[in-house]
């Protein structure tokens, strides 16, 4: 089983930056993809970035791309979406996932099948 833990989110004034950070425990050998969805009130769950365990292959949604920046530490076990030139649309709240597939993040929007999650870090954008 693998625990995430979400942190960093918080109010932010559009046009501002967050960095939000995953932290994996237990059997982190099933978390070789990571990756963060995020949900919007009254919308549902969407992809926002994906990335492999040695950091190489990267995805992101079209929404984010150029403003958001997906990386991770092995050593610490923890992953990071860098959030830049955010908008109101951004506010959600952000779900750090981990799956020994990155295959499962980018099959669907919504990341059926993936088989960790934290519970959420809420981002809100103010205008």
């Amino acid at each position: 089983q693998v625990q995430l833990v979400e942190s960093g989110g918080g109010l932010v004034q559009a046009g501002g930056s967050l960095r939000l950070s995953c932290a994996a425990s237990g059997r982190t050998f099933s978390s070789d993809a990571m990756g963060w969805f995020r949900q919007a009130p009254g919308k549902e769950r969407e992809f926002v970035a994906a990335i492999s365990w040695s950091g190489g292959n990267t995805y992101y949604a079209d929404s984010v791309k150029g403003r958001f920046t997906i990386s991770r530490d092995n050593a610490k076990n923890t992953v990071y979406l860098q959030m830049n030139s955010l908008k109101p649309e951004d506010t959600a709240v952000y779900y750090c996932a981990a799956d020994s597939s990155l295959y499962r993040f980018i099959a669907t929007d919504q990341g059926y099948g993936i088989d960790y999650w934290g519970k959420g870090t809420l981002v809100t954008v103010s205008s």
